[in-house]
C-alpha cells in the first residue's frame, strides 16, 4: 500500500502543531543541562533532517513569548531546517519549562511548569486568524494528543474547525496519540476531542499502552476496528521493544524492531519513530519500509542522552528502492 500521500504534489508542505518547552535535565553526576524539547517539536526536527535533501518542506507552528528563550528556541529550529513563519509571537506570555530526572534503567520522571504557557493560546483571539487560515496551505498536517491537550476549550475548538476545512480541500492528517491524563480535565472530555479528530485522520501513530488508558482497549484488533469506523486509513501501533503492527485496511504488518547495545534515554524514543515512519511514506515507501526507518531512527535515538541526538549521529536509514518511489 504506497497510496496513502500519492495524489500530493512535490513540492510537498508539512505543517507540525504543537508546543516546544524549555528543557531543563539533571545528569547522574547532579549537572543540569538546558535544551528544548515537545513531542511534535521533536518528531518536525527528525522530520525535517529525514527530508532534507528532498522536496518536503517542514514548518512547525505554535506561540511563543518576546522573549530570549522564545527568540533561541526560533533560531535553534531555523538552524535545524524548520519554517518558522506562522509561530505565533504573544507579548505577554513564555514558552512552558519541564524538568526530566532519569533513572537507572533510562526512564524518565518528568515534572512540568506550563499553566501559562504561551502555546495554549495559540489559536484564541481574533488574532489566531491568520494562523488557521495558514494551516489551509499544507499538504500534510501533524499533530498530537498533547497538542491538542494544552490548548484553551476555544482554540482547539477552531483547531479541528481548521483541520476539518483542510482536510475537505484535500490535506493530508496525521496524529499521534500521546495521551497524558494530568493535561485533561476529565478522561471524558479527552476521549470526545480524540474522536472528533479521529473522524479526519489519514494516518495514525498510536502508543498502545496510552490507548489503552484512553479507550480501554482490550486487543488491537479491537482498536484497529475502533479506528476503522472512524474511516482512518492507516494504523501504526507503538509497542515499545515489542514489533509494531500496522494495519491497513486489507492487513496488519508485524514488523519487528531493533535491539539496543545500552538504553540511555527513553525521551523522543516515539517521537522520532513517528518522524522517521511519515518521512519514508512521504518519500515514497510502504508501511513496512516505513516502519523499519522508524525502528531505525528509535534504536539510536534511545542510546543517547536528551530528546534530540546531534546531527552527526544520526543513522544511515535503508535505501527506498526505484519501485517504491515510482509508485508513490
Amino acid at each position: 500500500m504506497t497510496t496513502l500521500f500519492k495524489s500530493l504534489s512535490a513540492p510537498m508542505r508539512v505543517a507540525l502543531v504543537g508546543e516546544c518547552m524549555i528543557e531543563l535535565q539533571r545528569d547522574s553526576a547532579g549537572t543540569i543541562t538546558q535544551a528544548f524539547g515537545g513531542d511534535t517539536l521533536n518528531t518536525a526536527v527528525y522530520l525535517a533532517r529525514l527530508c532534507q535533501s528532498t522536496a518536503i518542506s517542514v514548518d512547525y507552528v505554535t506561540a511563543l513569548g518576546q522573549d530570549p528563550f522564545s527568540e533561541t528556541m526560533c533560531q535553534t529550529w531555523q538552524a535545524e531546517g524548520l519554517g518558522t513563519q506562522n509561530v505565533r509571537h504573544l507579548p505577554d506570555a513564555l514558552p512552558g519549562l519541564y524538568f526530566i530526572q532519569t533513572d537507572e534503567q533510562g526512564e524518565r520522571q518528568f515534572l512540568y511548569w506550563r499553566g501559562e504557557a504561551a502555546a495554549r493560546r495559540c489559536f484564541d483571539g481574533h488574532e489566531a486568524a491568520q494562523t488557521l487560515a495558514a494551516l489551509l496551505d499544507y499538504d500534510v498536517i501533524y499533530l498530537s494528543g498533547i497538542s491538542l491537550a494544552v490548548l484553551n476549550s476555544e482554540g482547539r475548538a477552531r483547531l479541528l474547525e481548521t483541520l476539518a476545512e483542510a482536510r475537505r480541500q484535500g490535506t493530508r492528517i496525521v496524529f499521534d496519540n500521546n495521551y497524558r491524563p494530568r493535561l485533561w480535565p476529565d478522561r471524558a472530555t479527552a476521549q470526545h476531542c480524540y474522536q472528533a479528530l479521529l473522524a479526519l485522520v489519514d494516518l495514525a501513530l498510536i502508543t498502545w499502552e496510552d490507548d489503552v488508558e484512553l479507550f480501554g482497549f482490550s486487543s488491537p484488533e479491537a482498536l484497529f476496528r475502533t479506528y476503522a469506523q472512524s474511516g482512518v486509513t492507516e494504523v501504526v501501533l507503538k509497542r515499545g521493544e515489542a514489533s509494531c503492527l500496522i494495519h491497513t485496511g486489507r492487513q496488519v504488518l508485524t514488523i519487528p524492531g531493533e535491539k539496543a547495545l545500552r538504553v540511555i534515554d527513553t525521551t523522543a524514543a516515539g517521537d522520532s519513530f513517528s518522524a522517521a515512519y511519515l518521512a519514508c511514506r512521504l518519500q515514497g515507501g510502504d508501511p513496512e519500509q516505513a516502519a523499519r526507518w522508524g525502528h531505525r531512527l528509535a534504536v539510536n535515538v534511545i542510546q543517547h542522552r536528551g530528546a534530540l541526538i546531534s546531527p552527526p549521529a544520526m543513522p544511515a536509514m535503508p535505501a527506498l528502492s526505484y519501485s517504491l518511489a515510482a509508485q508513490a
